[in-house]
């Protein structure tokens, strides 16, 4: 089964005739190391499936420190939907942190495709309910959890491609620490329990 397809299989079954049209409008694109695929402060339309490589999802603040929030591996759907449903600038950027491959496509298509066919739209809000949820589990984490208490999730959690393949400094903005309190936390659990990332 096409990758894009599987993935939205996931959410909904699709028909050969309801799968045509957006296979029509799938572009590949690929990003070099660093590349940006969305840009902070610039209207973004597109909707991508990585297929292969690793991205992050970032801000800058005003001072210019990044923050990540998010990373992005494969079989990921990746955009800024804030800037998909509301035209507005993102606030956020989407940087490539490998080569990295993208199918992608224009949110507008997707919405063309909600007024004719009702799976397509049935897709649209399952889809935006596990964006919901997941955006919930994040700020509950940042909210109620210590730094330490977040890092244990994190090794205790399924996102083991994140301890993997991101750089530690990510991680440590990830979690909401500098690298050096990153280190501190990792030696204290390895002094502790011998457990380690």
């Amino acid at each position: 089964m096409h990758p894009l397809r599987a993935c939205i299989h996931h959410f909904v079954a699709l028909t050969d005739a309801e799968w045509a049209p957006l296979a029509a409008g799938l572009q590949v694109r690929q990003l070099a190391r660093r590349e940006l695929f969305v840009t902070q402060g610039q209207p973004s339309n597109d909707i991508s499936l990585l297929l292969s490589g690793a991205c992050r999802l970032f801000y800058t603040r005003p001072d210019g420190e990044e923050k990540t929030t998010y990373f992005f591996f494969e079989n990921h759907l990746m955009a800024s939907y804030q800037s998909c449903l509301t035209g507005q600038p993102s606030a956020f950027s989407i940087e490539a942190l490998a080569p990295t491959e993208l199918l992608v496509f224009p949110y507008t298509l997707l919405t063309t495709l909600y007024d004719k066919w009702p799976a397509y739209e049935r897709f649209g809000r399952l889809l935006a309910e596990y964006l919901l949820l997941g955006t919930d589990a994040r700020l509950a984490e940042l909210l109620l959890l210590s730094p330490e208490q977040r890092y244990r999730a994190l090794l205790s959690s399924h996102k083991t491609k994140i301890l993997e393949r991101v750089p530690q400094h990510y991680i440590a903005s990830y979690l909401g620490v500098t690298p050096v309190s990153l280190s501190r936390i990792r030696a204290r659990l390895v002094q502790n329990d011998g457990r380690i990332s």
